[in-house]
């Protein structure tokens, strides 16, 4: 058994200037820019007024695009209950996996570290 969420949605940016593409954003979606701790400007946190959306600006080196990303306690229980439902694994970064969706659309399954995980998140068998 192992429990999973959507996490949030990240806003990948291919641009030397990750700040800048997190300024934009943050006035766009009228939120609060805030630097991830540890993150050496790479990831950078677009603060929700009510706290129920994670967004996060980083910098990348593929093409811009939207991504999500699902966090797990168990993250090769989830890869596997995602394979099943179609989605393919497509690469392994760090400590987490970059999956393809059936229609090819790319997220991550990542570690649970939401504080509300506990309580919002999904439990599979």
């Amino acid at each position: 058994m192992h429990r999973s969420r959507l996490a949030g949605f990240i806003i990948d940016c291919k641009t030397d200037e990750p700040r800048a593409a997190a300024r934009f954003w943050g006035a766009a979606l009228s939120m609060e820019v805030r630097d991830l701790p540890g993150e050496e400007s790479r990831y950078i946190e677009l603060v929700e007024p009510t706290g129920q959306l994670h967004i996060e600006v980083q910098s990348v080196s593929h093409p811009s695009r939207v991504h999500l990303d699902i966090e797990a306690d168990d993250i090769e229980a989830e890869v596997r209950r995602l394979e099943a439902l179609g989605a393919k694994r497509y690469k392994k970064v760090d400590t987490w996996r970059v999956m393809e969706a059936p229609t090819g659309q790319r997220f991550c399954v990542v570690r649970a570290k939401g504080s509300r995980f506990a309580a919002e998140s999904n439990t599979w068998e």
